[in-house]
């Protein structure tokens, strides 16, 4: 029996109800050489008029890369852009003047709709928070394939044994 872990990649709440948080569900496709390091996840934003609205999302490697990487023109006050590929929806995160960070989640693959969350009172640390939740399924999900060559793929060290399944 495989153990659940519930894991959030990303979760940004400001205490009014409003929230919009990345879960990670597992991996896409476990034991399956091109799909182990792909992670299912769905997006959930919720306010007021937006109860638990989701969107399903596959994210690929490089995605916690580019997460890493806007986290990091967040904490120099830049507005940020993240999964902007077309491939599944994206994330716009603004700073007003007012230091509220306003989120838009972006669903041009499937349904067309755009929800944004302003975010009025996160924490000053909000953004180290994020860095420990990557940190948290990078160690849940750690890469195990690697590409030797264009199209060419191999395990890194020997085929992976069952991992903690994600939820929520």
């Amino acid at each position: 029996m495989r153990e659940e872990v519930m894991l959030s990649l990303v979760h940004l709440a400001d205490g009014s109800g409003r929230s919009i948080s990345v879960r990670i569900l597992g991996r896409a496709q476990p034991g399956i050489l091109t799909g182990h390091d792909l992670l299912d996840a769905e997006i959930v934003v919720t306010t007021g008029e937006a109860h638990g609205a989701s969107f399903p999302v596959t994210l690929l490697p490089e995605d916690l890369e580019d997460w890493e990487e806007t986290l990091a023109r967040l904490e120099e006050g830049e507005s940020a852009r993240w999964l902007d590929s077309g491939r599944t929806p994206s994330f716009a995160f603004n700073s007003p003047e007012n230091g509220a960070l306003r989120v838009s989640v972006h669903d041009e693959p499937a349904t067309g709709v755009t929800v944004t969350v302003p975010l009025t009172a996160l924490s000053p640390t909000w953004t180290a928070g994020q860095r420990s939740r990557l940190a948290r399924v990078r160690e849940a999900y750690p890469q195990k394939v690697v590409e030797t060559s264009p199209g060419a793929y191999e395990w890194r060290h020997g085929r992976p044994a069952a991992e903690p399944e994600a939820t929520g």
